[in-house]
C-alpha cells in the first residue's frame, strides 16, 4: 500500500520578507528565556552520560520524535555518542526496541538544551534537525528555527549541521539565515533517502512521492555568535 501524506500548503511563495531582520535581531539581542528546571536536570544527566563515553565524538539529534533516528544514527556511527532530544514524553516512550549502548534519549526543551550545551562547551561533530514542523503560515516565521531567537546558539555549536524537510522554502530560508549569521555559504538541495529512511516522517513523505530537501553545512564552533553568551540572566524573559 502506498503511503499518503499531505503536502505543505502555504500562501508564502518565497523567503519571508522579515527573515533578515529577525536573524539580525537574534544576533544582536540576548535570549533571556529562563531555563526550565526539568531541562536543567535532563541536561545534567546527559552530561554525566557523555562524560562516561570515554571522549567519544558527539552527535545531536534535535527534535528526535520517537527516537528511531537516534537509534539509526547510533548504529551508523558506533564510535560516536548519539543524544536524541525531544520535548514529548509520549513520543520518547514509544517502544522501538532497545537503545544501542552509544545512544541516549532525553526529554527536554530544545531551546534550553542547546544553550546549556553551548555553555558546557559541547562541540557536536554532527547535528541533525530532521523534518521540523515547518509552520507554513507566514505569521509563524518566529516559530521556525531560522526565525527564532535561539538560531545563533544552534549555529554556534558548530559541526556538520544537517536539516531535512519536505518544504523547500523552509530549507531555503534556513540556508539564507545560516549565510547571514555565519558568512558560510549554504543552500537547499534535493534529497532522496533511498532504502534507509532516518525518521518515520521521512519514510511517509518519501513513500507519498513528495520531494524532500536538505541543507548540509560545516560550521565552526563559534560561541561568539551568541550575544551576551549562552546563559540568560536569572529570571529574565526573551
Amino acid at each position: 500500500m502506498t503511503a499518503r501524506s499531505r503536502s505543505i500548503v502555504s500562501r508564502q511563495t518565497g523567503p519571508h520578507e522579515d527573515l533578515a531582520r529577525r536573524v539580525a535581531r537574534a544576533l544582536a539581542h540576548p535570549l533571556r528565556k529562563p531555563f526550565a528546571e526539568h531541562t536543567r536536570e535532563a541536561f545534567a544527566r546527559a552530561r554525566d552520560w557523555l562524560e562516561r563515553r570515554d571522549g567519544a565524538s558527539l552527535i545531536l539529534d534535535a527534535g528526535c520524535g520517537v527516537g528511531l533516528s537516534t537509534r539509526r544514527l547510533a548504529e551508523k556511527y558506533p564510535a560516536a555518542a548519539v543524544i536524541g532530544v525531544d520535548r514529548s514524553a509520549d513520543r520518547l516512550s514509544r517502544d522501538h526496541g532497545r537503545l544501542p549502548d552509544n545512544a541516549l534519549l532525553v526529554r527536554a526543551d530544545l531551546v534550553d538544551f542547546w544553550r546549556l550545551a553551548l555553555a558546557e562547551g559541547w562541540r557536536p561533530v554532527r547535528h541533525y534537525l530532521l523534518y521540523p514542523n515547518p509552520y507554513p503560515k507566514a505569521a509563524h516565521l518566529k516559530m521556525r528555527w531560522q526565525g527564532h531567537p535561539v538560531l545563533p546558539v544552534i549555529l554556534a555549536l558548530g559541526g556538520r549541521l544537517e536539516l531535512r524537510s519536505n518544504w523547500r522554502l523552509y530549507v531555503e530560508e534556513f540556508a539564507l539565515a545560516v549565510t547571514q549569521a555565519t558568512e558560510v555559504a549554504a543552500e537547499a538541495a534535493p534529497f532522496v533517502p533511498g532504502e534507509a529512511c532516518l525518521t518515520p516522517f521521512e519514510q511517509k513523505y518519501h513513500g507519498s512521492g513528495q520531494a524532500l530537501w536538505r541543507l548540509v553545512v560545516e560550521l565552526p564552533h563559534a560561541p561568539g555568535l551568541v550575544p551576551g553568551g549562552a546563559l540568560p540572566a536569572a529570571g529574565e524573559e526573551g
